[in-house]
């Protein structure tokens, strides 16, 4: 036996719900090998012990198939994930914490961090949904390589798209290609409602939910509809970006979301040809503004040309190029950003009781005393000025 024929062997080894293999992910470790005799140390990143499991009796017959006699598979595995002890009112029960992609401003790669997270999650053992609440621009489905795919309806309820290992919702998976949306925040809550509510999404650890930029309706719809458990603003190293993004965390305190950090994107470019790192846009300037909401930076995502063509593609570099700079930083802040959930809940986890609306049933929020006073609207279908969307 060599360390070549053991690889050869276990690169059969499927990692269980994926279509790569335990050597192309990199969770061979260690080969020992003494003879005919094999000892292999697999380190992987789920917690669940069919997982494990799989691993183990699969390895341990591709090894003796290719003519090992005695195989010991050591599978390294974190923890088993902890229930969710979150509060209030939440539209899916059965997914047990939320997290909140923001960011203040358009086109700093929210997007493509919500998607690169939620598969770094489900590469580490868990349940992941991915949410693209971005409705006017729903670009998720084409970074997965799912565009022009339609869900399938089960009555009145919609099955989510699975790829990558996740489940995955878009607007874009929705409506026809190149379709405008031209609709007022109040059809925007609605459709948010609908995407919690209607969407048959499993027994979820997580669920990632990509927002549209800014801090309007459709983050408070959310904050108000599910217990959101943290909270993820992403950024870029200009201090344009950095202005609004202090809006962003802004909004997760007032909403009572916990922040678990910030990844600043385009934090320097890798230059694919000597793997040399240069700082063109700046890197480390939002590490002030941590300081300032007291929370860190998850991940400094650089600049590399996998990236663009991965989204592009439809190939996310989190689980096509596992061993790029970019994959590693996502994984480590997903890593993070689940420790900070198992902290969180073990506290006590979140609540969204307080920041419900608080009138009577079938009064409308602008009949509360925030509301200016006016004459009532001459017919059923006028708008009451306020531009709370009840008409």
């Amino acid at each position: 036996m060599t360390e070549e024929i053991v690889k050869s062997a276990l690169s059969k080894v499927t990692y269980p719900g994926f279509t790569k293999d335990i050597v192309a992910f990199g969770f061979v470790k260690e080969i020992k090998i003494e003879g005919k005799n094999v000892n292999v140390t697999v380190d992987i990143t789920s917690s669940a012990s069919e997982v494990a499991a799989q691993i183990t009796t699969e390895a341990t017959d591709a090894l003796k198939s290719a003519g090992a006699s005695d195989v010991v598979i050591n599978v390294q595995a974190p923890k088993m994930p902890k229930e969710s002890s979150s509060k209030g009112k939440n539209l899916a029960p059965q997914v047990k914490n939320f997290i909140m992609v923001s960011s203040g401003k358009g086109g700093v790669g929210k997007s493509t961090t919500s998607v690169n997270l939620a598969v770094a999650l489900a590469m580490q053992g868990k349940k992941v949904g991915l949410l693209d609440a971005d409705i006017y621009g729903p670009n998720i489905p084409r970074m997965l390589g799912v565009e022009g795919m339609k869900p399938e309806v089960v009555g009145n309820k919609v099955l989510p798209i699975k790829v990558y290992g996740i489940e995955m919702m878009s607007m874009g998976s929705l409506m026809e290609e190149g379709q405008a949306l031209i609709w007022r925040g109040a059809m925007i809550m609605k459709a948010i409602e609908q995407f919690l509510r209607d969407i048959m999404w499993s027994d979820l650890d997580c669920l990632v939910i990509d927002m549209p930029p800014g801090t309007g309706d459709a983050q408070l719809t959310l904050a108000q509809g599910v217990p959101v458990t943290v909270g993820i603003t992403v950024t870029t190293p200009q201090q344009v970006a950095l202005d609004d993004s202090r809006r962003s965390l802004n909004m997760f305190q007032k909403l009572n979301i916990p922040i678990a950090g910030i990844v600043e994107n385009m934090s320097g470019f890798i230059a694919p040809d000597t793997g040399v790192e240069y700082d063109i846009f700046g890197k480390g300037t939002s590490e002030a503004m941590a300081k300032e909401f007291e929370t860190t930076i998850l991940a400094q995502i650089p600049i590399e040309p996998s990236i663009r063509t991965g989204g592009d593609e439809g190939k996310p570099v989190t689980y096509c190029v596992p061993t790029s700079e970019t994959a590693k930083r996502y994984m480590k802040a997903a890593e993070d950003i689940w420790a900070a959930i198992e902290k969180i809940n073990a506290e006590g986890g979140v609540d969204n009781q307080a920041i419900q609306p608080n009138t009577p049933p079938g009064v409308s929020a602008c009949s509360t005393a925030a509301a200016p006073k006016q004459e009532a609207p001459a017919s059923s279908g006028e708008s009451c000025g306020t531009g709370c969307g009840c008409h």
